[in-house]
C-alpha cells in the first residue's frame, strides 16, 4: 500500500468518527441542562469533537509514513 491509500483509509475512517460524533446517539448524550464554564454542555461538546476531528485531519494530512 502506497502513502496515498493509507491516508484515504485513514481520512474515511475520520469520517465514520465524525459521522458518530455528531449524530444522535452521541448528542443525546449531552443534551442536558448544565453548562462547562458558562457554556452549554452540548454547545462545548460539539465544538471539542469537532476541534479533534480537525486536529486529526491536520495530523493525517501532514505526518508522512
Amino acid at each position: 500500500m502506497d502513502e496515498f491509500e493509507v491516508k484515504a483509509r485513514r481520512m474515511v475512517a475520520l469520517c465514520m468518527l465524525g459521522a458518530l460524533l455528531f449524530n444522535y446517539p452521541m448528542l443525546a448524550l449531552f443534551n442536558v441542562s448544565a453548562t462547562a464554564f458558562g457554556i452549554p454542555v452540548l454547545y462545548a461538546y460539539i465544538f471539542a469533537a469537532w476541534s479533534l476531528l480537525i486536529a486529526c485531519m491536520a495530523l493525517v494530512v501532514e505526518t508522512g509514513d
